[in-house]
């Protein structure tokens, strides 16, 4: 079988899992591992079909911004100012680096359910474009630091619209019960909504809502949008205030493995154009300038990750576990949310695959797995393991467990390989240590 969730895999004459041409084998033997692999093509070609659909079917007001927590280094900002995306940041440390990179502060939104005062001025300071504001603790925040600044920062108020899109409910941030914004069935969005009209140091510009993550449906994004229009139009009736952009978030699903169906993000966009101009025609409000916030949907597919199998334990009659040098500490999501991956042999990708195991991490932890039940080529030691559309809430979400240093990301382009994030040092470890 040579047919790979990624479209950008394929099987060289050797028999070898290649990544835009590239032999993943070689690249292994190059940079070591565990190493994590982006398709720099995939990404801008992504990235072009938001910015493209959303212009066509919102107009040319309308902007994708990249979803940071999705993956965060200097380069990844780089290529999204150059393909014209704006930015969402949620934490201060995300600020820092999108700002390092040089990107346009302007053009970044900066997200959160509890920013510290510090956070709300140190992004004041940076001259962000737009907060989201999540709760009313935080819009008497933000009017208070901006007024001592003498600013007065656009803000988005994050409503939550009451849609449950049955996902995982880790991931699931739509519903009234949520932990973010404000709900409109409680009275809560309009509250905090007539309290933003009345701040001095901020100027209410619209809503925000985000309704989950891995939504393979796009009903419930039509249904969040129309009750976002349905809000729009009332508080315009009891206000008068109109709103000029609302934020749609993200949450499009990924194919991580064949069971997953496509998802035409084209065809989503234009579905939700079509049901916002229609409500918006029947209130005789304006469209809004529409954003919307993909990250995963940008960086998932272009990313796999390499690892070096040390050992294949079979227990009779119940178990076989494939042992690799890397694990929970490059990819927690298995552990969080018992993801599923498409993994391979890469130096025998030809091969059938018809061995069950579960692949487990190297830390001292039983929950380190990355896939259970999954069949491979049946692997030995020194083989070398590709998991597959590892590009987002990987790197993002490593960490230093048993003292374990991160991996490199190398970044492909045209063809040609760079280093965009370097290996972790055993120095590094100890860096901050007193």
């Amino acid at each position: 079988m040579t047919d790979f969730v990624m479209d950008s895999c394929s099987v060289n004459e050797k028999g070898h899992l290649t990544l835009q041409g590239l032999d993943t084998v070689e690249l292994a033997k190059e940079y070591g591992t565990p190493l994590m692999l982006m398709d720099e093509n995939k990404i801008r070609s992504i990235c072009r079909l938001y910015k493209s659909s959303m212009a066509e079917s919102f107009g040319q007001d309308s902007v994708p911004l990249f979803a940071s927590k999705a993956l965060s280094f200097k380069g990844i900002y780089r290529i999204m100012a150059e393909e014209g995306l704006g930015c969402d940041a949620v934490s201060p440390g995300e600020l820092y680096t999108i700002n390092a990179s040089g990107f346009d502060m302007g053009k970044v939104v900066f997200h959160g359910n509890n920013k510290t005062d510090e956070d709300i001025r140190y992004a004041l300071e940076l001259g962000v474009g737009r907060f989201v504001v999540d709760n009313t603790e935080e819009l008497e925040a933000v009017n208070r630091i901006a007024s001592e600044l003498g600013k007065r920062q656009k803000v988005l108020l994050r409503i939550t619209p009451g849609i449950d899109p049955h996902t995982h409910k880790a991931v699931a941030t739509g519903r009234v019960d949520s932990k973010f914004g404000s709900a409109i069935a409680t009275g809560m969005a309009e509250s905090i909504t007539r309290a933003a009209l009345e701040c001095k140091g901020v100027e209410l510009t619209g809503f925000h809502c985000h309704i989950g993550s891995q939504i393979f449906e796009i009903q419930p994004f039509v249904d969040a949008a129309s009750i976002m229009m349905e809000y729009i139009s009332d508080i315009k009736s009891k206000t008068g205030f109109i709103a000029s952009e609302l934020n749609l978030g993200g949450g499009f699903g990924v194919r991580y493995v064949k069971e997953h169906p496509h998802f035409d993000y084209a065809g989503a966009i234009a579905e939700l154009a079509c049901a916002m101009k229609k409500i918006a025609e029947g209130h005789g409000i304006p469209l809004p300038a529409v954003m919307m916030e993909p990250g995963r949907s940008i960086v998932a597919a272009a990313g796999l990750t390499l690892y070096t199998v040390g050992s294949v334990k079979e227990i009779p009659d119940m178990k076989n576990y494939v042992s690799i040098d890397g694990g929970m500490t490059d990819n927690p999501r298995y552990a969080l949310y018992q993801s599923q991956y498409e993994a391979v042999v890469a130096n025998r990708a030809a091969e059938k695959a018809e061995y069950v195991c579960s692949i487990a991490g190297r830390c001292c932890e039983s929950g380190d797995l990355i896939a259970e039940n999954i069949r491979l080529r049946k692997p030995v030691k020194g083989d070398i393991l590709a998991v597959l559309v590892t590009g987002a809430y990987n790197y993002s979400m490593a960490s230093n467990y048993n003292r374990i240093p991160r991996p490199p990301i190398v970044m492909i382009k045209d063809g040609k390989p760079y280093v965009a994030v370097r290996r972790e040092s055993f120095e590094d470890l100890v860096r901050n240590d007193m």
